[in-house]
């Protein structure tokens, strides 16, 4: 998605400035994980909790603020601009993600 986006900006000189390239479907960590684990066939999912995701954080020498905050960003300009998305709900792209996983590891 990112580098059809890239591309789609790209050729569009009207377009400048920031643009959010993000879903166009935000959903909350609890339910993005929940499709991810539909898509995956399976209900085991160990949730991340604080002092986890601190450890991470810790050595990937990033801020624990990155994961625990939330941000709703929602790509507008791109909306506007009339790019579409292939997924353009969480679900279906979880779907799509794993399919073309277990094609490629077979």
């Amino acid at each position: 998605m990112i580098a059809r986006a890239v591309q789609f900006l790209l050729a569009r000189d009207s377009i400048d400035g920031p643009v959010n390239l993000a879903a166009p479907q935000p959903l909350p960590q609890r339910a993005f994980m929940a499709a991810l684990r539909a898509a995956w066939d399976t209900c085991v999912g160990l949730p991340a909790t604080r002092w986890m995701i601190e450890i991470g954080a810790f050595f990937l020498r990033t801020e624990t603020e990155l994961v625990l905050k939330s941000r709703r960003v929602v790509p507008g300009r791109l909306l506007d601009a009339g790019f579409t998305f292939d997924f353009p709900q969480w679900p279906a792209a979880a779907g799509d993600l794993m399919a073309r996983w277990r094609q490629l590891h077979q």
